[in-house]
């Protein structure tokens, strides 16, 4: 190759300074210009328009883990155990069902809408301290558009990222504290997931998997909770395509959006960082823009019911 190739320059910016204290679960609202995400233990819904750089914030009454958008208009919020209807203009919040009421400690942690129209969301139980907590009491759950639950499995750690395949066949899911990717088979028609298996093991130095998002070429994108990196895995290999490392140990959660859906967008969180973390990583909660990764992704899907 006689000329040199030169690869486009990957750009890791911090847009907004807030310091969350666990930001998690970005969504871009292709319609505002705006990225919804929540702080959990601050029991806080934000939406932050790109455009006016105002950030709105709804309160709620226990830690909100989870936002997506609602096809009838407003968003649909995990709020302590309960699948929740959001409606942003008077700030009132609907209960739509609850779960794990025999388990008064749990609580809800990452929710995502499915292409059909369901929003998936799994528990795990309060955590003593980041990432310390009593084991196997998540599970996971969906809420049909009809308002009915269905739970699929239970002995969850920290349910965590989720995402479908761009031919909807394939569901991904991570449990945090088994440090790896999962797969199974699915089937759109009826929300069943079936053969689970593993498509991706977590090194060392990647710590513990959190949020994820999958790109328009199908490859998914991985917040490595204290490894400070998101990053980009092919579900088909097994192998880890690309590293992104930013400033800040505890990226949580990472979702595509801005113009073509090519930006990236990772919150992270600040709790759990003593004084001296903190001097070390005086951005950790706040929210980050990686441009230039030269892939896009792809809209997210909207809750039917």
């Amino acid at each position: 190759c006689p000329f040199p190739v030169t690869m486009s320059s990957i750009k890791v910016e911090c847009v907004l300074r807030e310091n969350y204290r666990c930001g998690e679960s970005p969504v871009w609202e292709e319609a505002s210009q705006s990225l919804l995400f929540v702080d959990i233990p601050s029991k806080i819904i934000c939406r932050w328009d790109t455009v006016s750089n105002q950030v709105q914030r709804v309160a709620v009454d226990a830690p909100v883990s989870s936002v997506a958008l609602r096809q009838l208009g407003g968003y649909v919020a995990t709020i302590g155990t309960k699948f929740c209807a959001l409606n942003w203009e008077n700030q009132s919040v609907f209960v739509l069902a609850m779960v794990d009421e025999d388990k008064k400690n749990n609580r809800f942690n990452d929710g995502k809408v499915d292409p059909a129209g369901r929003y998936f969301a799994g528990t795990m139980a309060e955590e003593t301290a980041p990432a310390v907590l009593e084991r196997h009491q998540g599970s996971l759950y969906s809420l049909f558009p009809d308002h009915s639950v269905k739970k699929y499995f239970d002995q969850v750690d920290i349910s965590n990222g989720l995402d479908w395949s761009l031919d909807h066949k394939i569901f991904y899911y991570i449990d945090s504290l088994s440090y790896t990717v999962d797969a199974f088979d699915y089937d759109l028609q009826t929300g069943q997931i079936s053969n689970r298996r593993i498509v991706y093991k977590m090194e060392k130095d990647e710590q513990i998997p959190d949020g994820m998002c999958i790109d328009a070429e199908g490859k998914l994108w991985v917040a490595c909770y204290n490894g400070g990196r998101v990053i980009r895995l092919d579900p088909e290999t097994g192998k880890r395509l690309q590293t992104v490392k930013l400033p800040v140990d505890k990226t949580t959660s990472c979702c595509f959006g801005g113009k073509d859906y090519s930006e990236m967008y990772v919150t992270c969180a600040r709790d759990g960082l003593n004084a001296e973390g903190l001097l070390r990583q005086p951005d950790a909660g706040n929210i980050f823009k990686i441009t230039g990764l030269g892939v896009k992704g792809i809209a997210p899907y909207s809750y039917a019911g």
